[in-house]
């Protein structure tokens, strides 16, 4: 199936689906193939960076831009964001924008470019619709085909997918496949491929799930946590890959920190013994919890060994539920991560058959 154009809409139909590794790849191989390529969010969902007055560009925009080292001009304006302000603001008004009017801006924005146009659409099927910019308004309007990146967790995941192909029709280009089991590619490939592709799916990689691509920096769960950094102020940017609990005796908190690499582990303010354990494991930051104050030992072993102590208000169930949430709900903000994102991308998606699949004879550099 043909499109014309060379634009490319990259939606989910869930936030954290994947659609930023998702991105990450499809930038690093136009690139390596010497392909000219603007990207953009038409709708910011995340503008922390923004500066009053600047023109409106999403954080992830920005945060590919540095990574690839693209030039301004290849990096697209938004024409508004989904955080609270705007969208209390149009809600006020009782009226939605018209598709129409949102495309003519957006049309205004996007000029005549040169080579490939990456729009990454927001989080769900549904977000945008106030504004005029949800996922089926921008496919159907630019007539753009869409590559949708997508959890996979069993056969019940398909049923998002259904409700997507119905929604955005002949204009869905294909699936990519996240988060799955690593142990389950091979045999999803060849069952999935198949059955997928009868329902207008076609399956164009399969990225296995990642604990590094869900994990969370040290300095994410201070500010989640509103916690007190009592050392190590300076390891913010600390990868925690895992979670451990410290709530049963020394010996089997051993056992559990040995298997555990690069974790979290929260535990009573009162427990000495399972601190002292957890800083010499793959402990990537301390979290006490209830009231106490750390012993100075603790501290200065903390100070030594460069692990962060973190101290919360919280008890210890609070925590670790504020903790779970974060895993793999995080933006994708660090070269690490990029890094790792573009070569899955690279190694589990058939992006040449995408490629054709649009038309776009993409030469190698």
């Amino acid at each position: 199936m043909g499109h014309s154009g060379a634009t490319l809409l990259v939606g989910s139909c869930e936030p954290f689906s994947g659609k930023s590794a998702l991105v990450m790849g499809l930038v690093q191989q136009l690139r390596d193939k010497g392909q000219s390529l603007r990207y953009g969010k038409p709708l910011a969902t995340s503008i922390e960076q923004q500066t009053s007055g600047d023109t409106l560009i999403d954080d992830d925009v920005r945060f590919v831009g540095e990574i690839f080292d693209l030039p301004p001009s290849a990096l697209l304006p938004s024409l508004t964001s989904s955080t609270p302000e705007p969208t209390k603001k149009q809600l006020a008004t009782g009226s939605l924008v018209a598709p129409e009017q949102a495309l003519e801006q957006l049309r205004g924005v996007l000029g005549v470019g040169e080579g490939i146009t990456l729009l990454e659409a927001a989080g769900s099927l549904n977000e945008g619709l106030l504004f005029g910019l949800s996922l089926p308004q921008l496919a159907h309007g630019l007539q753009a085909p869409v590559l949708l990146a997508h959890a996979w967790e069993d056969a019940g995941s398909v049923e998002p997918l259904l409700q997507a192909k119905a929604l955005l029709g002949d204009q869905l280009l294909g699936v990519v496949l996240n988060n799955v089991e690593p142990d389950q590619i091979t045999a999803l490939r060849a069952e999935l491929s198949p059955a997928l592709e009868a329902l207008g799916l076609p399956l164009y990689g399969l990225l296995p799930r990642s604990p590094l691509l869900r994990s969370v920096t040290v300095g994410e769960l201070v500010q989640r946590l509103r916690a007190e950094m009592l050392c190590c102020r300076e390891r913010k940017d600390l990868l925690v890959e895992t979670l451990s609990i410290g709530a049963m005796n020394v010996n089997s908190a051993m056992e559990v920190f040995r298997q555990q690499r690069n974790m979290a582990v929260v535990t009573g303010a009162d427990r000495t013994d399972i601190q002292l354990a957890a800083l010499e494991a793959s402990t990537q930051c301390l979290i006490l919890t209830g009231a106490g104050d750390p012993l100075p030992q603790l501290v200065s072993r903390a100070q030594e060994l460069d692990v962060p102590l973190l101290k919360v208000e919280h008890d210890t169930l609070a925590t670790v539920g504020v903790i779970e949430q974060a895993f793999g709900h995080v933006r994708l903000h660090e070269a690490v991560k990029a890094t790792y994102a573009f070569r899955l991308v690279e190694e589990h998606c058939k992006l040449d058959q995408l490629f054709s699949a649009l038309n776009l004879t993409v030469q190698h550099a």
